[in-house]
């Protein structure tokens, strides 16, 4: 107990900022490994990691009849076992013969016979499966908002149908430069042929990162750098491997667990390896998330809660950001902009956002990058209507109902508040507003 309290104040108390930028870097790495296994102990990234290994195991026969039937029409089908292999080799035998089970079960699936409903099926179970993953990388990122409905469908086939196509084909180009005759020549030199021999070692790795890159920046319903997505895939891509590798070790000495699960040993060691894998992968998506947003980075968890009067006026604060954006340029204004420009965390700048757009104050535009514009004329908003949703969004009338005091004096006094709130405001609208506010701001 007492090293962790050192060492917590090490990370945390020590003033380096005078000290060489080795060791502000040093101390920088530890204080995300430190958030990052803090968020491993609340329990909700392995609780998710759980989660996806059912999904998973729904869905794996069928996101590789749908891979199938894409990459079949290039000609290079025959490439899903040894990269499926390749994924399950930790499990040594017992990877090859899950391996040979689920390609069983693809050929099986006959895309083309299915009809209709079992195609429209098919893709939902494997839709549902990168919603999951959606879900389990906004939680990580900090964001409420999902995409919409029209987004998810282009966003997700697009993963579906365009994803395997590269993937195999970066493989099989890599594959052909590994056997180029110029190359093999080059190997027969005798300081490049080492440094050629180290590279292609190395190339599992490059691929491995360049895949959790790749997902990092396009499954979080968010904007996340590249750099970013980078660094969180390198971390996870050395980790994966890794693991992998300890996985494999563990299973030669498990003879012991092999004799008492007996058939059913493949499968639970199938089932470890998915969650080691997924809960890799949330941890890559938090490293991630951590380099984009340093400000999280604190030595207790960021709060996100805030109280009424708070909500209040950040309320109107975006809905006149929205205004201005929109009375100056007749232009939308984006979620990071927001972000920016309020200085709250994200998740509850979405749940004002959220509870905006519920009261018909605003809507978004369906991209990528998610943008804000007014859902009326500024002139038709009332700054009482918004105080009044926001103070009665999320209300419960089963509970509200009993709280309402009998008692008419102390009725009374809310009557009067609410009454007062609306005599001060005088009717102002949305525009009145954010001409008020431009006008201080050019002064």
């Amino acid at each position: 107990m007492k090293f962790f309290e050192q060492f917590k104040a090490l990370i945390w108390e020590l003033d380096l900022s005078q000290r060489s930028r080795v060791l502000r870097l040093a101390q920088h790495i530890l204080r995300i490994i430190y958030v990052v296994i803090r968020d491993l102990a609340d329990g909700q990234l392995t609780l998710r990691a759980m989660s996806l290994v059912y999904t998973t195991l729904l869905s794996l026969v069928p996101l590789l009849a749908v891979s199938f039937s894409v990459l079949k029409g290039f000609g290079v089908h025959n490439k899903i076992e040894p990269m499926l292999l390749q994924f399950l080799t930790p499990l040594g035998e017992q990877g090859i013969e899950i391996t040979n089970r689920i390609i069983e079960f693809v050929n099986n699936v006959k895309v083309g016979v299915l009809g209709s409903l079992g195609l429209l099926l098919l893709l939902y179970t494997v839709i549902s499966l990168i919603q999951k993953v959606e879900r389990a990388f906004n939680y990580t990122w900090n964001v409420s908002l999902s995409r919409s409905f029209i987004q998810r469908i282009s966003d997700y086939l697009s993963v579906i149908f365009v994803g395997p196509v590269f993937v195999f084909t970066a493989i099989g180009i890599t594959a052909s430069i590994s056997a180029a005759p110029i190359v093999q020549e080059l190997h027969s030199i005798q300081y490049l042929g080492g440094i050629f021999i180290q590279a292609e070692k190395a190339l599992p790795y490059l691929l491995i990162i360049s895949a959790f890159t790749f997902v990092y920046v396009l499954i979080p319903n968010t904007k996340v750098k590249l750099k970013s997505a980078f660094i969180g895939a390198i971390v996870a891509g050395i980790l994966w491997q890794s693991t992998g590798w300890v996985f494999a070790s563990f299973l030669i000495n498990s003879t012991k667990y092999i004799a008492i699960y007996s058939a059913f040993a493949t499968l639970i060691f199938f089932l470890i390896w998915l969650y080691l894998s997924w809960i890799i992968l949330l941890i890559g998506a938090s490293i991630a998330f951590y380099h984009q947003n340093p400000e999280y980075i604190t030595s207790t968890k960021v709060s996100l809660k805030i109280s009424n009067s708070a909500r209040e006026l950040l309320t109107i604060q975006i809905m006149t950001l929205v205004g201005e954006r929109y009375l100056e340029m007749k232009d939308e204004i984006s979620f990071d902009e927001l972000v920016q420009a309020t200085s709250v965390p994200s998740i509850i700048l979405s749940h004002a956002l959220e509870s905006l757009e519920k009261g018909g104050f605003i809507i978004h535009t369906c991209d990528k990058h998610i943008q804000y514009y007014p859902a009326k004329p500024l002139d038709k908003i009332k700054i009482i209507e918004i105080i009044n949703h926001v103070r009665q969004d999320g209300i419960n009338y089963q509970i509200d109902s009993n709280i309402h005091p009998a008692n008419p004096a102390i009725n009374n006094v809310f009557i009067t508040i609410d009454k007062a709130v609306a005599h001060s405001l005088n009717n102002m609208n949305l525009l009145q507003l954010v001409n008020q506010s431009l006008s201080k701001s050019t002064n």
